[in-house]
């Protein structure tokens, strides 16, 4: 019976580390005697989960694709070895759509019995949509943390379903001025005009996109009166690495840095410039006005990228809004040649005209109504259980 066998988790980043361990207390807390085993990292650990493989370091990261392909297939070898002596109820693929394809194949290969339920939806909505085709034979039903993508999937013969989104459930837990702390252990300035810049969660965000933000800084604290400045470190490496990008191997004086405190850091902030991607979705989960940047291969871009991707609007609060008649909601400069005087004019009037921040802040009313009523760790494991269950 499904109902006696384990669960499967494959996750192959920080983030998704994190948001898979919330399902998986949840499952747990409703099903105790269900064992859930993992390809993860630290936080699925801590959830419960017993993990076949530690695989959401960094260490692995950009050592080329042949490096990666073989790695790739270590990781199938190793998983079809368990298959063969291991049965299980249902494969739970988190985010990562590239990583975990071939694992997914072999799920199907070695336990057709087993479902495979997806938690985050590939962005095919953006780019390369053809992969649906992919999507359809590799999955039962894919669990959503974007509004409007159930839609999109179930009109080409993908089960999904929306489960929220954790940063909208996070977003009540407001922190107060003397919570919020930099790596030195002092709280973060108060008075005068405050920005947070979140560089990103992966190395070669924080490579391809701090230069700039320092750049901006730079411009920013001759033009702007009593500016103060935090920078939101994704994780202790991330604080290095930024570190290391800086003039001298440390951020300029006045600027503070916290780790792990992204959101609130952002609760602290009058404005903020985030690398595209879930930050975005922080900064208006927060109701914090932001601009959203990042840097690309410009050349590379118009030879090939603006073929390949058919959107024209990358920050997910924006394709949100745009997905239900609203206007865009933060301005993005998505791609971006590096340049930072147009991010520095795109910040500019959030940090001087605080009738320009209320308009942002009451924009981010329709996308906070699009996740109201929503709890993901609910929702989510409803989907997966009804999956396997009903």
């Amino acid at each position: 019976m499904l109902g006696s066998l384990p669960l499967l988790f494959t996750v192959f980043e920080p983030s998704g580390d994190v948001l898979a361990a919330r399902l998986i207390e949840e499952v747990r807390r409703r099903q105790p005697q269900r064992k859930v085993v993992a390809f993860g990292g630290p936080a699925m650990e801590a959830a419960g989960a017993e993990l076949i493989e530690s695989t959401t370091g960094h260490a692995k990261m950009g050592l080329g694709a042949v490096t990666e392909a073989r790695e790739l297939l270590r990781r199938r070898g190793v998983l079809s070895k368990w298959l063969k002596e291991n049965d299980l109820a249902a494969h739970v693929p988190t985010d990562s759509p590239a990583a975990n394809w071939s694992l997914c194949a072999a799920v199907r290969k070695h336990r057709p019995g087993a479902k495979v339920v997806h938690l985050v939806g590939p962005q095919m909505w953006a780019w390369a949509p053809w992969r649906v085709r992919k999507l359809r034979r590799l999955t039962d039903r894919v669990l959503c943390l974007l509004p409007f993508e159930p839609e999109w999937f179930g009109s080409r013969g993908v089960p999904a379903t929306f489960v929220g989104h954790p940063l909208f459930d996070e977003a009540t837990l407001v922190a107060t001025s003397s919570e919020v702390v930099d790596t030195d252990g002092q709280p973060l300035r108060g008075g005068g005009v405050k920005l947070a810049l979140l560089p990103g969660s992966r190395p070669k965000e924080v490579a391809a996109n701090w230069p700039t933000m320092l750049k901006v800084y730079d411009q920013l604290r001759h033009r702007v009166e009593g500016l103060s400045v935090a920078v939101a470190g994704a994780d202790a490496a991330r604080v290095r690495q930024v570190r290391s990008l800086c003039p001298g191997g440390r951020p300029p004086r006045g600027m503070q840095v916290t780790v792990g405190m992204a959101g609130p850091t952002l609760d602290w902030a009058d404005a903020a410039l985030v690398v595209s991607g879930t930050a975005t979705l922080q900064a208006a989960s927060r109701r914090t006005p932001a601009v959203a940047m990042y840097n690309a291969d410009m050349r590379l871009w118009r030879l090939v990228g603006r073929h390949l991707i058919r959107t024209r609007t990358f920050a997910l609060p924006n394709v949100i809004a745009e997905s239900v008649g609203a206007e865009r909601v933060m301005a993005e400069l998505i791609p971006h040649d590096g340049a930072p005087e147009p991010v520095a004019a795109a910040l500019r009037p959030l940090l001087t005209d605080p009738s320009e921040r209320r308009a942002r802040e009451a924009g981010f009313g329709v996308i906070a109504e699009a996740f109201a009523g929503r709890g993901f760790r609910r929702e989510a494991a409803d989907g997966l259980l009804a999956e396997i269950d009903g």
